[in-house]
């Protein structure tokens, strides 16, 4: 990403900024924020006094059932990218998409119109989670696939902004119930389910107006498709030097991802065997490591298990208002994560902010473990008594450094996994490695979030120290572990992981070869 600024790679014709491409990028991004949306609202959702009521659950079970409704959608998103992968190879991104949001549509229906049964609590949050996995696997890929090159860091960058949008609504949406309305009432916790076919609804409408990804056409042998929808997309004509030219990229991309499956055949069977063995590559197989540390740590950095149980933990500092904090917490989030996605990522890097935002993240979740353990907040409030004036002027502080956190972690382990997940793989090999890199994420914070509610139980104030630790060790890891990514071509790419070619990458010496032959062209007309 290139902050809001495009970054040329040869000389663009102004038409390609046009509205339809910045719509369906805008639309497809919508996908994100059912994501986003989910990650905020449960937590709270769920805990609300009605909602155990109407489901007649009892205090001792009380954290099995959340763990489990909580987990539930991780499983389910695992799966979901798998079977993503599977089924956009045969339909293509466009309806898989709308394939997903259906499924997404049908699971929140069913969590909404529950009544006194957790099976349709369970079975909508299977299918919600194996839609919002497909999605995640889906939409920074087809987006990347309409867009040009100049502007695609920014396109793909609404996958971040959607998500932190989805979940800034899920955050306040608790929030206004409280302040609204009845908190014995069924209609508190159903209509935070319900809100979530909202945006699902638009999504649906608006992926029949989407046009199919030109490279999964000319995949399929329909160029002529792809080129129609290249014309909409970049409000060029067919014969126009600029669609030629991402005619040839996608041709040599093809190209790439037939020379992988050469050694098996041909077709998707041979390409996905072809793509394993490159993966296990020396220089490969040390970045297939490296995705998966990084999303390891993202998960055990404790950020999913503040959005999901964020009442629990929020409780522990002693904070009543606990809907008023989760909404600040999730406004500071995604402020935070829009400025250093959209402005700063280009300019800082990768690998500096990963390290500088884990250490800082770590000293302020020891801080309010520290508190916690010294100043027993919830305890004294369980039992009817007042904080002392010391005991509350810590709780704010406590509270301050959460706050403090959450804009360190936006500019570290938040977003960079997948920013270096797309970046250090060839193109032939990223419809692979995009699926791997969202297994792994969701795989990590299934494991997390299931034990989250055990771990607090189990360690109390230690749970902060624990995701503490964790935070020290990913900052220990970028350190030594993760390089610079930031503007690094794949032939440096393929020099710092330490991987030898047995051929030239046909992909990325035809995009050298359009854009010097462009460049060229270009100052001829000039002169």
């Amino acid at each position: 990403m290139g902050g809001f600024r495009a970054v040329e790679d040869r000389p663009t014709p102004k038409e390609v900024y046009n509205w339809r491409l910045y719509t369906e990028a805008t639309v497809i991004a919508t996908g994100s924020l059912l994501f986003g949306y989910d990650s905020a609202f449960v937590g709270t959702t769920i805990a609300r006094d009605s909602f155990k009521l109407d489901f007649n659950i009892q205090p001792d079970e009380s954290a099995d059932i959340s763990s489990n409704i909580t987990s539930t959608f991780q499983a389910g998103a695992f799966f979901g990218a798998i079977f993503c992968f599977l089924l956009t190879e045969k339909v293509g991104r466009k309806w898989a998409l709308q394939a997903n949001v259906v499924l997404f549509l049908i699971g929140a229906i069913l969590m909404t119109a529950a009544t006194h049964q957790l099976s349709y609590i369970y079975a909508g949050r299977a299918l919600t989670g194996i839609a919002c996995g497909a999605i995640t696997a889906t939409v920074p890929s087809y987006i990347a696939e309409l867009s040009i090159v100049s502007i695609r860091g920014i396109l793909t960058g609404l996958f971040e902004v959607a998500y932190q949008i989805g979940s800034l609504i899920g955050f306040w949406i608790n929030y206004g119930i409280n302040q609204n309305m009845d908190p014995t009432s069924a209609a508190s916790w159903r209509v935070p389910m319900a809100v979530q076919i909202a945006p699902a609804g638009v999504l649906f409408i608006g992926g029949f107006f989407l046009h199919e990804s030109p490279l999964w056409l000319m995949r399929k042998d329909r160029e002529e498709d792809a080129t129609r929808a290249l014309e909409s997309l970049r409000k060029l004509p067919r014969d126009h030097k600029y669609l030629q030219e991402d005619l040839d990229m996608i041709r040599s991309r093809l190209a790439d991802e037939a020379l992988v499956a050469s050694k098996y055949g041909s077709g998707s069977w041979a390409f996905f065997r072809g793509a394993l063995t490159e993966l296990t590559r020396k220089g490969m197989w040390n970045r297939v490591l490296l995705v998966f540390c990084s999303f390891a740590l993202q998960n055990m950095s404790g950020a999913a298990a503040i959005n999901y149980y964020s009442p629990t933990l929020f409780g522990s500092l002693g904070i009543s208002d606990v809907a008023l904090y989760t909404g600040i917490y999730g406004l500071v989030k995604a402020v935070a994560s829009i400025i250093f996605y959209g402005a700063l990522i280009d300019m800082w890097g990768r690998r500096n902010p990963t390290i500088i935002s884990s250490a800082m993240c770590s000293a302020c979740l020891w801080i309010v473990g520290a508190y916690v353990k010294i100043g027993h907040p919830a305890t004294i409030i369980a039992d009817g008594k007042e904080l002392s004036p010391s005991t509350a002027a810590g709780g704010k502080a406590a509270t301050a450094m959460i706050m403090i956190y959450s804009v360190f972690w936006s500019f570290g382990l938040n977003g960079i996994p997948w920013i270096v997940s797309a970046e250090i793989f060839p193109g032939a090999l990223r419809t692979l490695t995009g699926t791997y890199a969202a297994c792994v994420q969701w795989v990590t914070q299934f494991a997390i979030t299931k034990a989250l509610p055990y771990i607090f139980k189990s360690f109390g104030y230690g749970t902060w120290f624990f995701f503490a630790c964790w935070m020290i060790i990913a900052a220990i890891w970028a350190f030594f572990f993760l390089p610079e990514t930031k503007g690094k071509t794949l032939e440096e790419m393929d020099v710092m992981f330490g991987y030898v070619h047995d051929r030239a990458p046909v992909h990325d010496d035809i995009i050298k070869t359009v854009s010097k032959a462009s460049a060229i062209e270009h100052s001829e007309e000039r002169v």
